[in-house]
């Protein structure tokens, strides 16, 4: 492990972590004595964590557009309480305006569910050649600054309407998996083995051609500091998922994927001093990162949560490790997801958990089982840390 900004190693950073979280949320499955040992030993610590613990509000969410009547009440049937919705967009302007989103969220409150975040139209997790708009990610003039601009405009209205978050990606090979493996009760795990792609494959090209690490750096600087004043005017913060998988040394398809990995995303959040600009933080994705998801994740948590750059959580496990892993439930993965919870109480966090990439079975063919079953998880862990 890294060290991190105050020269505390991996190993003693995560004993500092584990003490601090036994202490703040009273995890009585540690034993009466190991909190009482914790307390004792750094009640100073725990006094401060304690306060910042109590700020905290882990909200169940979940993500899914077009936003309609039928989809909130299924989400609000499942204890759903806020989402990242999306209204019907009339044409293809490339924005929503103040009207489009101030319709979304009156349709939310009617249904009891708020409306905290909604994604930008054109920077998703799709491949660049299946893209309509690719202008920002293939920094093509005059196409990107027009769809700069067009962000803007959402990011504008999203500040008039009350919306505090949106959500995007920066991606050229979109989220990349070589097939499926067997799960429990006949269900099937979407899975990436790196050393599947064979050469011929890997040399394939997409549209963008040849993307070094330092042209990719670039055009997501550009972008960054590009809608930063936009948000800080706005007060809506941006939060960007991680590139999914993290790709070997020298790229895939001509593509060195500069936040596939922790060292990149340390790199991103550091771009502007912003408090608008952060993460859309993705447990799943940032675990395919590590080599030992299980034993390191929770440092990175900690890390990113401890600095306020975490807007968002996509909540899901993953069995397996860098360049070899399969999506799974999220009770059943390699990464201690209550565990995860108790750092960002402990942080203070307050936004969203909501599923992501849930298992497919055939009589699911909508995933509305599993995302039933995820946001119940979910909502079982919020209660229990109170």
């Amino acid at each position: 492990m890294q060290k991190d900004d105050g020269n505390v190693t991996g190993t003693s950073r995560r004993e500092m972590l584990l003490g601090t979280i036994k202490a703040v949320a009273g995890l009585t499955l540690f034993g009466p004595g190991v909190v009482a040992e914790a307390a004792n030993a750094a009640p100073r610590a725990q006094t401060k964590k304690s306060n910042v613990a109590l700020k905290a509000d882990l909200r169940c969410g979940t993500q899914q557009g077009p936003t309609t009547p039928a989809m909130l009440d299924f989400f609000k049937r499942h204890g759903v309480t806020d989402i990242c919705g999306s209204p019907d967009d009339e044409g293809d302007k490339g924005y929503y305006s103040e009207s489009d989103l101030a319709k979304c969220r009156d349709l939310c409150v009617r249904h009891g569910i708020n409306l905290a975040m909604i994604p930008l139209q054109f920077l998703t997790s799709s491949h660049v050649d299946h893209e309509s708009r690719p202008g920002i990610m293939l920094a093509k003039s005059p196409d990107r600054e027009r769809d700069i601009a067009d962000a803007c405009k959402t990011i504008e209205a999203c500040g008039k309407v009350g919306i505090p978050a949106v959500k995007y990606n920066m991606s050229l090979l979109g989220v990349m998996r070589t097939g499926e493996s067997p799960g429990r009760g006949g269900s099937t795990y979407s899975t990436w083995r790196e050393a599947d792609v064979s050469a011929a494959k890997r040399a394939q090209m997409t549209v963008a051609g040849r993307v070094t690490e330092a042209e990719f750096w670039k055009r997501i600087e550009y972008f960054v500091n590009a809608i930063m004043p936009t948000c800080e005017s706005a007060k809506v913060r941006a939060a960007c998922h991680p590139q999914d998988p993290g790709t070997p040394p020298g790229g895939l398809f001509g593509i060195d994927n500069v936040l596939g990995t922790v060292d990149g995303l340390k790199r991103f959040v550091g771009i502007s001093p912003s408090p608008y600009h952060g993460l859309n933080f993705c447990v799943g994705t940032v675990s395919e990162m590590l080599k030992d998801p299980g034993r390191e994740i929770l440092d990175v948590v900690d890390w990113f949560a401890s600095r306020e750059r975490i807007f968002n959580i996509h909540y899901r496990n993953i069995r397996g490790h860098r360049g070899d892993f399969m999506e799974v439930f999220p009770d059943e993965g390699d990464v201690d997801m209550v565990a995860v919870a108790r750092v960002l109480k402990a942080r203070g966090y307050r936004g969203m958990l909501m599923p992501d990439h849930v298992p497919h079975h055939k009589d699911d063919l909508k995933g509305l089982q599993a995302f039933a079953y995820a946001q119940g998880y979910i909502k079982g862990i919020i209660q229990a840390l109170g």
